[in-house]
């Protein structure tokens, strides 16, 4: 979600790659890894795709409606998606557009089954006992972290 998908299909769409500098993606959450800043799929992200012409237009609109914005990279000739993170000084994705959009790598992969044996079910516990059990697993408890894990904030 986020950036991972905005950046890319309009890479794409205007039949280029491109370098995207993960750090100038604006954020008030400073300690975001670059996966969460790469995918986030918070309310606040836009993408614009402009020349260079057109950008003194484009933050001209952006100050007068004071809307956060950020030049985060530039198109490519070159049909690849580079993501740099200047921080962390890596590539936290470089690969070719071709694997985003219809031509990924052939994967061969081996599949077994293993039989096990889980012995009978224990029915023994009481209700209050087992909800407490079943509420505290991690796949059933709150959700509260997918809703606040969101860089946003008012002003």
């Amino acid at each position: 979600g986020g950036l991972s998908n905005a950046i890319p299909e309009v890479l794409h769409d205007s039949g280029n790659g491109g370098v995207i500098h993960l750090r100038k993606v604006p954020s008030t959450e400073m300690g975001m890894s670059p996966m969460e800043i790469w995918c986030n799929e918070a309310q606040e992200r836009y993408v614009i795709a402009c020349n260079s012409e057109g950008l003194a237009r484009i933050e001209a609109i952006c100050k007068r409606e004071r809307c956060i914005y950020g030049v985060v990279g530039q198109t490519t000739e070159e049909q690849r998606l580079v993501v740099v993170d200047e921080l962390l000084k890596n590539n936290t994705v470089d690969l070719p557009m071709s694997t985003l959009f219809g031509k990924p790598p052939k994967m061969s992969k081996s599949v077994t089954t293993n039989k096990s044996d889980t012995g009978a079910l224990d029915f023994s516990a009481k209700p209050d006992e087992a909800l407490v059990r079943v509420l505290s697993n991690p796949t059933v408890a709150s959700k509260n972290f997918l809703i606040t894990i969101g860089d946003r904030s008012v002003t």
